[in-house]
């Protein structure tokens, strides 16, 4: 008898990622139940974080679905958020679809998540309409994911953009400063903070301790993508220390 015990975990990432196969293991370690997971990426070539750059990133999304679907993963996670989002109106279903096609042309049936649609899902999750984000884009990328959002009625009541358009330099940012960035933000009006908007900045040993200190549901693009994984396993997404969407309550 064959016997399968890990649950295999797809990721198509950007070449230059480092951050989202680190934080994301983590995350799901953690989680009280489940039996464990396996990884397995293919990468996608990115260097600089501009809308060029980000459009052949997306250009290369089916070839990465198919080596990914290699694996016979139980589920696929597309993980860049921006390259998403500054496609335009309704970027994620286009390309959670495709990657869907892609996976089936591989005999692959895996549930499929972006982490462009797991923040817009996750904020519906928590019932808000008005946030507040960091992000570590330029000013304009950080503008394409306001409005990418403001088109899901989600209101950007103030943002912080850190100006990174290496996407190595991304992963060096140090999430210890995100509590003082957070404390920069608006948040009158806030409903929610997402503290990283972008898969390959750290920010997960800063989320529950944000969320402790502001009183407000904070949540990331990776503590986003790990909860639609969870649930598309079949698991309950409760992870320790993981912040508003998985489990603790702010």
């Amino acid at each position: 008898m064959t016997v399968r015990s890990p649950h295999r975990v797809g990721l198509v990432v950007p070449s230059s990622n480092t951050t989202m196969e680190t934080e994301l293991p983590e995350l799901l370690r953690r989680h009280p139940v489940a039996s464990g997971f396996t990884f397995h990426s293919s990468r996608a070539t990115l260097h600089a974080v501009d809308p060029q750059s980000l459009r052949r990133l997306v250009d290369q999304m089916e070839r990465c679905t198919a080596e990914v679907a290699d694996a016979d993963v139980d589920a696929i996670a597309y993980a860049c958020l921006i390259a998403i989002a500054a496609q335009g109106p309704n970027a994620h279903e286009e390309a959670e679809a495709r990657i869907a096609d892609a996976a089936a042309r591989a005999s692959c049936t895996a549930p499929v998540t972006s982490s462009a649609g797991a923040l817009v899902r996750g904020l519906r999750v928590l019932g808000v309409s008005t946030v507040a984000i960091v992000t570590p884009y330029v000013e304009p990328l950080t503008q394409c994911l306001i409005e990418y959002l403001a088109g899901y009625g989600v209101t950007v009541c103030d943002s912080i953009s850190l100006e990174v358009d290496d996407n190595r330099a991304v992963a060096r940012l140090d999430p210890a400063g995100l509590p003082a960035h957070a404390e920069r933000l608006d948040l009158r009006d806030a409903q929610a903070v997402v503290l990283s908007a972008c898969v390959q900045m750290p920010s997960l040993e800063a989320i529950q301790p944000v969320q402790d200190a502001l009183g407000l549901p904070v949540l990331s693009a990776a503590t986003a993508t790990a909860r639609e994984l969870l649930t598309s396993l079949g698991l309950e997404p409760v992870v320790p220390q993981g912040g508003a969407l998985l489990g603790c309550a702010p």
